[in-house]
């Protein structure tokens, strides 16, 4: 595959997974207020598709590119997780950061082997 083929892929998979972060941002962004829902379902549910399509598909470059770099890199916020977080310390929120950034963590990883373990099943 040549290099704007692999170019185009990214990008397409990546407008497609700016847009459902978006949507899922309409959709979750205003629910359980202060708790970043929003950021932390896609961060979860992003976490699963990254473990299932990369244990589904390990040798098709074209689903990596596509929706592993593409969609899913768009598509997740670790950045906005952080910053996120950083502004429950900030506001003295404590309890609700730690609770945040451990669950994410703790969800995110069990997204990815849950992903990983319906991969092989199928």
């Amino acid at each position: 595959m040549e290099a704007v083929s692999k170019f185009l892929l990214v990008a397409v998979g990546g407008a497609f997974g700016a847009m459902t972060r978006y949507g899922m941002n309409l959709l979750f962004g205003g629910a359980f207020l202060p708790f970043p829902f929003a950021t932390f379902l896609i961060n979860v549910t992003g976490s699963f598709f990254i473990g299932f399509l990369l244990a589904r598909f390990t040798d098709n470059e074209t689903v990596k590119l596509l929706l592993v770099s593409g969609f899913l890199g768009a598509y997740t916020t670790f950045s906005t997780f952080e910053y996120e977080a950083f502004q429950l310390t900030q506001t003295k929120q404590l309890t609700m950061a730690f609770l945040y950034v451990a669950m994410s963590f703790a969800l995110g990883l069990i997204g990815v082997a849950s992903g990983i373990w319906l991969a092989r099943r199928f």
